[in-house]
């Protein structure tokens, strides 16, 4: 005799299965919803790899560059995207915009209006005068400043006489001794009516406080990070990250300007227990070519601020001494690689000595070429490097460029004094370089940078005893001692060496 159907039971039964059924539409759902968010999301990196790639394409500046960043693109692209927009992406059209706002192209004629263009040595280094956009401008009295307590002597003694403007910008400021100085020294004529601007780059100072910053808007000085108007993760543009302005600049009453390697930081004085004795070269000039560097300030504020910097008119302007100097700013808004161009044209004119002198050694195809080929012109090139490492990477990518040099000829040198970070170039008897340009693809091809040539003997000659003495406190590196470092090492300066295009 059979049971009777529980008729609750088959309800029950029916709803679950209602239930089920509801639950696995449900999940159904929500799985073909998260594929389609994944699909969106895929489509959409691989249409940004698409546009990177034809943007690669079209402002490509070498071709082994361009084929890894498209390699990259087309197999890696959820890495490679985000990097390329960091690293690859370069778009400076604004700052090109405000270069032309600001009258670049009229400097030469304005300039020759002002009799204050050397005419002979513009005409002796057409090259070095067309990268600048500017000629060597006359009358020009110099100082070199070996070291940083020479150096921020100056530097802190030129700002505490300025009566109407000081434009400050550094790379890198810190919150030490030195930086506190340097911060009461323009609070101090801030508060007596001096325009004081103050332009910083965000990741060299990175560690710089807020404090320090709030400090000096506090006592009236225009503060302003280089990216300031330009954040990192715009929502239109690229990302800016990988572009540094490297410029120590300080000008004061448009009539006397410093540059060179040191930044505002103690370590530049050799108070580091780390490195100790800081080499570094900086210059002081006044005359005409500080109107020039202060002009590649305004450049640097508008763009970082969106504010303009009202200039002076001037109808006459004096010349303290009989020095020609150039003032060449370089960067990535260039139309051409024209930092390169210029030292690729300074070696190809050396005849009897190119001596070059920079922290970090990691040059690119056509200066290796240049400097070989002057080596086999019978030309006494000298590379001088430091011994002491402060970025492991750029350091090992240096020995591995430094091996080849050595290999063709060119003497390289390991500084032992403590830590080298002077920027010196120096070719014959005839010209000579002191500035912020490292030779490496950063300095050459990615950040913001400014040069000073000088022709005169008078610096010539204190540029030649100033390296003399530096190679006297430095070792030779011999072929042998290439074949005498351990295969561990070689091996990682090698893999460093392939970073070299972003190092």
């Amino acid at each position: 005799m059979s049971t009777p159907a529980d008729p609750d039971l088959a309800t029950r039964t029916a709803q679950d299965a209602v239930r089920d059924a509801v639950h696995d539409v449900t999940v159904v759902d929500t799985v073909a919803n998260n594929l389609g968010i994944v699909a969106g999301l895929l489509i959409a990196l691989y249409v940004l790899a698409a546009i990177c790639a034809v943007r690669e394409i079209m402002n490509s500046r070498t071709a082994q560059g361009s084929i890894a960043w498209l390699l990259s693109l087309a197999f890696l692209p959820y890495c490679t995207v985000p990097l390329y927009f960091i690293f690859g992406w370069r778009s400076f059209t604004d700052y090109a915009t405000i270069q032309t706002q600001l009258g670049r192209s009229e400097r030469a004629r304005r300039a020759k209006e002002l009799r204050i263009t050397d005419e002979e040595e513009t005409r002796d280094w057409p090259v070095l005068s067309k990268v600048a956009s500017l000629p060597f401008l006359a009358g020009n009295q110099t100082e070199l400043l070996v070291d940083g307590d020479r150096t921020f002597a100056s530097i802190l003694d030129g700002i505490r006489q300025a009566e109407h403007s000081i434009f400050f910008q550094f790379f890198t400021v810190a919150d030490d001794q030195i930086g506190q100085d340097a911060a009461n020294a323009l609070i101090e004529r801030a508060k007596a009516g001096v325009e004081v601007y103050f332009l910083y780059d965000e990741i060299g100072c990175k560690s710089l406080t807020n404090g320090y910053l709030n400090r000096l808007r506090a006592a009236g000085i225009h503060v302003s990070g280089f990216n300031e108007t330009h954040k990192y993760l715009r929502m239109l543009g690229p990302m800016r990250l990988n572009y540094r302005n490297h410029r120590k600049v300080v000008v004061v009453d448009y009539q006397h300007a410093w540059i060179g390697g040191h930044n505002v930081a103690d370590q530049y004085l050799g108070r580091s227990k780390r490195f100790g004795h800081w080499r570094d070269t900086h210059v002081r000039v006044s005359g005409p070519a500080a109107i020039a560097c202060a002009i590649a300030f305004t450049e640097d504020w508008l763009w970082a601020s969106g504010k303009e910097i009202p200039l002076p008119e001037v109808t006459r302007i004096a010349k303290p001494g009989d020095e020609p100097v150039l003032v060449m700013p370089t960067g990535p808004a260039d139309t051409l690689e024209e930092c390169a161009i210029a030292f690729v044209e300074a070696a190809a004119r050396a005849r009897k000595r190119l001596w070059i002198t920079s922290p970090y050694f990691v040059p690119s195809i056509d200066i290796q070429t240049a400097l070989f080929a002057a080596a086999m012109r019978g030309v006494d090139v000298r590379i001088l490097l430091p011994e002491k490492a402060d970025h492991l990477t750029v350091w090992l990518a240096s020995h591995a460029h430094a091996d080849v040099m050595v290999d063709r000829g060119v003497k390289v040198y390991r500084y032992q004094s403590g830590f080298l970070h002077q920027k010196v170039t120096l070719v014959d008897d005839e010209l000579a370089s002191i500035g912020t340009v490292n030779f490496d693809n950063r300095s050459f091809r990615i950040n913001f940078e400014i040069t000073l040539w000088f022709t005169h003997k008078r610096m010539i000659d204190q540029v030649a005893d100033m390296l003399e003495t530096d190679f006297a406190n430095a070792r030779q590196t011999r072929p042998d001692d290439l074949t005498n470092r351990s295969y561990a090492f070689r091996v990682l300066a090698s893999g460093a060496q392939l970073l070299s295009p972003i190092l």
